[in-house]
């Protein structure tokens, strides 16, 4: 059976984050993506200019939906924006464990605050302790760690959160020293990762969760789906998609460059008149024949 992945997330109306950003990364990884909804923002590679949170009967009702027909090998958490949303998603997660990866995301790249102050002891009491690995970045790991001071080391952060209840932890590299640090409550492990300076980061973090969910889906070991997932983000990264938008762009786990570029054209008009040639960016670009010259 083709494996089956559970995101349990916020939309990014720019698909560069969140839910949009978790589905094409469990496709990539050769799973099966579903999705329950917590909120929805209105984003862009610029910023979120508002969130909207949905009821928590509603997510109750698509959790339940996913679940009782289709089924869950591997789960993960993102954004869930406030206590309440936290609350019911711990209170369905409880009675209907799988396998989880809780990133416990608190900040857009932009700055915008996507998890309330006083939802983060609710993470951190019921959350959790339910998950099998919580991946934070540097910073989020120093709010989880109580960290005030800002001086404690990835070594320390994970062990601290560890003490929390998760069963592991991997502190992510994406911000501050090219290493995610892995910490199952035995041994410490650094994964290197390659770091590219390049504008086309957003959504590293929820694709870097994605995968490590959809390699627990597959069956591997959660060191080899930790080292995986940290691959497939960095070279999401590399193929980013800097040219889209104003902002940072965002990752692309897919390499829709590459893929457009081979992909076999057909029918009339459209593809049919397109060819590739250098875009804006540098980069091969399929332009409609049809279509150039402007117009709708």
């Amino acid at each position: 059976m083709t494996p089956r992945c559970l995101t349990i997330a916020t939309s990014d109306s720019g698909g560069g984050a969140g839910i949009q950003a978790d589905l094409k990364a469990f496709a990539a990884a050769g799973c099966y993506g579903t999705s329950a909804l917590v909120a929805l923002t209105a984003q862009n590679t610029v910023g979120v200019t508002a969130i909207h949170e949905l009821p928590p009967a509603f997510v109750t009702a698509q959790l339940e939906a996913v679940v009782d027909d289709i089924g869950v090998d591997a789960a993960k958490t993102g954004m869930l924006f406030s206590r309440r949303l936290i609350k019911t998603v711990a209170d369905f997660l409880e009675e209907h464990p799988v396998p989880l990866v809780v990133d416990p995301v608190m900040v857009a790249s932009s700055g915008a605050q996507l998890l309330e102050d006083e939802a983060v002891e609710t993470l951190v009491d019921r959350l959790l302790p339910l998950a099998t690995v919580v991946t934070p970045n540097l910073a989020e790991a120093q709010v989880l760690a109580g960290d005030k001071q800002q001086t404690v080391t990835k070594f320390e952060l994970a062990e601290r959160i560890h003490a929390l209840g998760a069963a592991a932890v991997i502190v992510t590299g994406g911000h501050g020293e090219p290493v995610d640090h892995f910490f199952d409550g035995e041994e410490h492990v650094e994964i290197p990762i390659e770091r590219h300076d390049f504008g086309a980061t957003h959504g590293s973090g929820c694709t870097h969760s994605a995968t490590l969910c959809a390699g627990l889906a597959r069956g591997l070991s959660l060191r080899e789906a930790a080292e995986n997932a940290a691959l497939v983000a960095s070279e999401a990264v590399a193929h980013g998609l800097a040219e889209l938008g104003a902002g940072e762009g965002p990752v692309d786990v897919l390499n829709l460059t590459a893929a457009s570029l081979a992909m076999p054209l057909k029918g009339r008009g459209g593809f049919a008149a397109a060819a590739a040639k250098p875009g804006p960016s540098g980069r091969d670009e399929i332009r409609s024949g049809a279509r150039e010259g402007g117009g709708a």
